[in-house]
């Protein structure tokens, strides 16, 4: 279990260069970088820790001196980042609320990569149109020892899917998209459904220790090798 930050499956990225400059100057440019942490803040979208690689002096066009090798960016927004894949062009910027739609419940969270749909193609909903996408790894939420987080809420909990568009005017760019904003493809294993799924969130915890038989010591300690009780 982390605690605001944590190692994550690392990724190469291209960083919307503006957000190394307060965003005053450089839009429409693009610095080369290693993803290798993130950063969960509640009521923020997520943040990662960034090392910048300076190969963005390999491209044409592009000054000789590489400057920007080896340094670091910490809690760099997800909005900032684009998958280092083969694009025609750079995607352009998604509103914050499209590229993760709901913020950071916790700054308690596991990271986990799901080992039978990691490399499956995934599919996620923006702005009501289907995109393709590949699949990161999964950052999911609890309370930990903040009593006002969302993150083991069973009417709020999210997941947050990290996932690269691979489709559309938005390929390349970085998500994270919750549950019912996704659906994972795998015809060898199941039929992709169509449609949105007859789904109702559960507003119910489930607890075997909550029942009134537990205040009756001999129902609750009836294991394997009780006694049978005798009965006059």
């Amino acid at each position: 279990m982390s605690y605001l930050i944590s190692n994550i499956p690392q990724f190469k990225c291209w960083v919307r260069k503006e957000f190394t400059a307060n965003h005053q100057k450089y839009h429409g440019e693009y610095l080369h970088a290693l993803a290798f942490a993130v950063n969960t803040i509640p009521d923020r979208s997520l943040s990662f820790q960034v090392v910048f690689t300076g190969c963005e002096t390999d491209l044409e066009g592009h000054p000789d001196e590489n400057i920007h090798g080896g340094a670091m960016w910490a809690r760099m927004p997800i909005q900032a980042l684009v998958a280092d894949e083969i694009l025609d062009n750079y995607p352009p910027r998604i509103p914050n609320h499209f590229v993760q739609p709901w913020d950071c419940s916790s700054r308690d969270f596991s990271i986990i990569k799901y080992d039978r749909t990691s490399s499956s193609p995934w599919i996620t909903k923006i702005d009501g149109e289907f995109y393709n996408a590949k699949y990161y790894f999964t950052i999911d939420y609890t309370n930990g020892d903040d009593l006002n987080a969302l993150g083991d809420d069973v009417a709020q909990h999210k997941q947050s899917h990290i996932l690269a568009i691979t489709s559309g005017e938005f390929k390349g760019q970085i998500v994270a998209q919750p549950n019912n904003r996704v659906r994972v493809t795998n015809p060898a294993l199941w039929v992709t459904g169509t449609g949105a799924p007859d789904f109702i969130p559960s507003q119910y915890e489930f607890s075997a220790e909550e029942d009134e038989s537990y205040m009756n010591p001999e129902y609750t300690f009836d294991n394997l090798y009780a006694k049978k009780k005798e009965t006059k």
